[in-house]
């Protein structure tokens, strides 16, 4: 053991490299060299004894075999050191690739699972969008009517482009419906001549109604009604209060026609159908003659027979009344004719005649709700042009006590924004008591579109009526867009009348 340390202690790492390398080539130089010596020592004459020399050559031999065993150990453990080292550095390398490949595994599959993880919330959030706006679809579905609500109307477009060029002359006076006797100054009219054309071209009025006095026979009053919508520079309503019953103005003339029953005869039955006969009997023979509005039906409430309007009504059952306003309306609206629901806000129970003076009604708003709007509101949802609002006073409603087509409270604020009418308010006859012994005829025609009023029926004094809302707007009581707004439901009806044609 002690050689074996000194042989490594005798060579250098770098020598037993060399050596390692060489192996056994390096031997025989050794020997070699060797042999060398010891024919140099032969040669020495100090050394005389060839004992001795024996002897030392044999140590010597002895001496390199033990070195040369040395050397191939430390080799021998060279080889395995470096071995182990090689195979070391071998195993850490693949343990690196194996790791590294193991955490390039973990990332792809983590990869891979936050991908499906993102698909899968995308698919999620698709999934939820469909839904939302499947029944965002639905929820349109739903609420149509307020959709086509908001959608620009046609005919608003056509109303615009008649008043867009007229005159505040023909404007103001587009606001009238009056007798044909009140336009020309003649006592009776019975036919379309050039007075009527005077008339028309300085006052182009928005209708005029007819009424006994005006019809003789069916030939007559068809060349009339032509030739007064030929000569107005607009179109015109051509109207008659045409109920049926005892209120039948053709129907009562010589003029041949299909007769109808009155209203409460037919309340009677309860049988709606008949209802929207009578509608569509009347609306067929006025068409044909040349009529286009009705003045119809009444939509009171009141115990028929009873009352100032006797059998104009259809009954006391609010429910009933407006389910046969509601088909009159169908009838009449059908055959091209406009309706006329009145006397709003209901005048079937109250005591006394607004032909003759004022009359009130001490009903409530709620009350009225619960029953005289309801024919009202059937009407109107049935599609009723007209509105006809009475001068009978609602003094619970409206502490200021006008006559109710006088009241912005009544027309404007319960008409027209409770019960959502949007058509032509028309007030009742202006020559009534009601309205002449109280007010002059400026002051109720100005007053009457100041509450929201569209159309100004049969002032007492016409031309100066037609004074005063010019005055009104020349002042600035009421204004010109105030009159527009009111021109703007008129022409609609009427344009939608032109191209039904």
């Amino acid at each position: 053991m002690g050689r074996l340390f000194r042989g490594r202690d005798k060579y250098s790492d770098e020598e037993l490299d060399n050596e390692e390398m060489l192996e056994d080539e390096e031997y025989p130089e050794e020997e070699e060299a060797s042999g060398e010596d010891d024919s140099e020592d032969e040669d020495d004459p100090a050394k005389e004894d060839p004992d001795d020399d024996e002897g030392e050559d044999e140590d010597d031999e002895e001496d390199e075999e033990d070195e040369e065993d040395e050397r191939r150990a430390y080799r021998h453990r060279r080889r395995v050191r470096n071995q182990i080292i090689a195979y070391s550095v071998v195993f850490v390398i693949l343990a690196a690739i194996v790791a590294g490949g193991i955490a390039a595994g973990l990332r792809i599959a983590s990869s891979v699972r936050e991908k499906r993880q993102a698909e899968a919330q995308k698919e999620m959030q698709e999934q939820l969008q469909a839904e939302q706006e499947a029944e965002a679809a639905h929820e349109v579905v739903i609420d149509a009517p307020e959709t086509i609500e908001e959608e620009e109307d046609p005919l608003v477009g056509l109303a615009e482009a008649y008043i867009a060029d007229m005159p505040l002359a023909d404007k103001v006076a587009g606001l009238f419906i009056v007798t044909p006797e009140a336009l020309t100054g003649v006592s009776t009219v019975i036919q379309a001549g050039e007075g009527t054309q005077t008339a028309l071209n300085e006052y182009a009025v928005g209708g005029l109604i007819y009424f006994d006095q005006n019809i003789k026979d069916e030939e007559q009053l068809k060349e009339m009604l032509a030739g007064t919508a030929s000569m107005s520079r607009y179109p015109i309503f051509l109207g008659v209060d045409e109920e049926g019953g005892s209120v039948s103005r053709v129907a009562s003339s010589s003029v041949e026609v299909i007769q109808v029953g009155d209203m409460a005869s037919i309340g009677e039955t309860g049988d709606t159908t008949q209802a929207y006969e009578t509608g569509l009997t009347i609306g067929s023979y006025l068409k044909e003659l040349g009529f286009d509005l009705d003045f119809a039906p009444v939509a009171d409430v009141a115990e028929a027979g009873e009352g100032e309007l006797g059998d104009r009504v259809f009954g006391s059952d609010a429910a009933l009344v407006g389910d046969m306003v509601a088909n009159v309306v169908d009838g009449l609206e059908g055959t091209g004719v406009s309706s006329c629901l009145k006397h709003f806000p209901g005048i079937g129970d109250v005591e006394g005649d607004t032909h003759e003076g004022r009359v009130e009604t001490t009903k409530t708003l709620d009350e009225m709700r619960a029953s005289d709007f309801r024919p009202f509101q059937a009407g109107i949802d049935a599609g009723a042009d007209f509105v006809m609002v009475s001068h009978v006073t609602a003094s619970a409603v409206d502490e200021s006590g006008v006559p109710s087509s006088l009241s912005k409270t009544i027309v404007t604020d319960v008409l027209r924004n409770e019960l959502g009418f949007e058509g032509i308010i028309i007030t009742d006859a202006l020559n009534m008591g009601a309205i002449t012994e109280y007010y002059t005829s400026e002051e109720a025609a100005v007053q009457a579109i100041l509450a929201g009023a569209d159309m100004l029926l049969m002032p007492e004094d016409f031309h100066a009526a037609y004074d005063g809302v010019m005055s009104a707007v020349a002042d600035g009581t009421i204004t010109e867009e105030r009159i527009d707004e009111s021109l703007i439901r008129i022409y609609k009806v009427k344009c939608e009348k032109k191209l039904s044609e």
